[in-house]
């Protein structure tokens, strides 16, 4: 049986050099865990606009679409503000989430016990928290018809149509369910079925598919907004949030923040299963390209590194060399290493992109 395959994009930005780190934690499995990939690398982004004039090169895409799995580094950078909308640079990125009909966006939020200060939130309040947000990706109000700018009498009228269909619901729900299955068993689904007949129609398919195929989970709605609110007054009481592109795309920021830092945090975006029953995937940590401090050293590698382990546990089911990556990050964290965003002392020296990834490397040769 071949590799499994990886198509490595390290964007603009930080992404080249979080994803150095990452590329180190695969060479590690290698020779100390005997599990290889099959590594290929190409551009995106601006990078690939550079290089092609475009932000995702045909060849590119048609190689993302063959692999078993995406790793993402970052995109954009204000370089490329003046760029036509057509060929921005997080284009090429909506377009490997079109084409490869990433429908499900898996965003954990997890606090570190070692990190639980760095939220604004109560320290009792997020520590232990690991919440799971399955976002649907691929349709909703940034991708319905019609949409544009019009002229109506006298003035110009911005138009954007919220719209899904029973199966695009009944994908991602199911998603959600399984997903629980394997954690606390609980979903909440959030739409605005009080005031959207999008809403009504989500909330009435969720329902149905939990009541026909997933009677064993426990299922509760909520509106989005009265999601926002509890998310920050309790999140705990969450396991796994279902819910639209647009307050997808909300409430998974708002809860990234419950954590301290963007830096820690990865993502996975989830398609049907291919032939090999792998589900097409692309993996990416949720920060952007911060131009600001690229090629300095100061990166958070972590996101990235667990976007590594969310594509072992969800692409290639080694949910426990997963968990060795997760506890090698936890037990550095713990140890007191720290990149310039986590600081929170007067005193304390940040560790280096490289240094983090030193330290990483000498947990996973710890955990042997």
């Amino acid at each position: 049986m071949s590799n499994p395959s990886l198509l490595i994009l390290p964007g603009d930005g930080i992404g080249p050099e979080v994803m150095a780190e990452v590329t180190r934690i695969i060479d590690w499995f290698g020779s100390k865990r005997g599990i290889t990939f099959e590594i290929s690398e190409d551009l995106v982004g601006g990078a690939a606009y550079d290089a092609h004039g475009t932000p995702l090169h045909d060849d590119t895409m048609a190689k993302a679409q063959e692999v078993d799995a995406v790793l993402l580094g970052a995109v954009g950078g204000p370089k490329y503000d003046a760029l036509d909308f057509s060929v921005k640079p997080e284009r090429g990125l909506l377009r490997l989430r079109k084409e490869m009909d990433l429908f499900a966006n898996l965003r954990p939020a997890q606090c570190f016990d070692a990190l639980a200060d760095f939220s604004s939130l109560k320290k009792d309040v997020v520590a232990g928290l690991d919440i799971m947000i399955v976002r649907e990706l691929t349709s909703g109000i940034y991708f319905g018809e019609p949409r544009g700018i019009i002229e109506e009498g006298n003035e110009r009228v911005g138009i954007n149509t919220q719209r899904y269909t029973e199966s695009e619901i009944d994908r991602v729900a199911r998603s959600a369910f399984e997903l629980a299955r394997r954690r606390g068993n609980k979903v909440c689904s959030m739409e605005k079925a009080n005031v959207m007949e999008s809403g009504i129609l989500w909330r009435e398919v969720v329902q149905k598919v939990h009541d026909e195929d997933y009677p064993d989970v426990e299922l509760s709605h909520m509106y989005a907004d009265a999601g926002a609110m509890q998310l920050c007054r309790w999140p705990k009481q969450f396991d796994v949030i279902v819910t639209d592109n647009l307050f997808g795309d909300l409430l998974s920021d708002a809860a990234a923040m419950l954590t301290g830092s963007l830096g820690m945090l990865p993502s996975a975006s989830l398609g049907a299963p291919m032939a090999n029953g792998r589900p097409k995937a692309l993996y990416e940590p949720v920060h952007g390209s911060a131009p600001d401090i690229a090629g300095q050293g100061k990166a958070n590698p972590i996101a990235c590194i667990l976007s590594l382990a969310m594509a072992l546990r969800y692409s290639f089911d080694m949910g426990d060399e997963a968990t060795r990556v997760e506890t090698a990050v936890e037990k550095v964290l713990a140890d007191g290493a720290r990149t310039a965003d986590l600081l929170g002392e007067d005193g304390v020296t940040p560790v280096s992109t490289s240094g983090m990834g030193d330290a990483i490397l000498g947990a996973l040769d710890d955990s042997l």
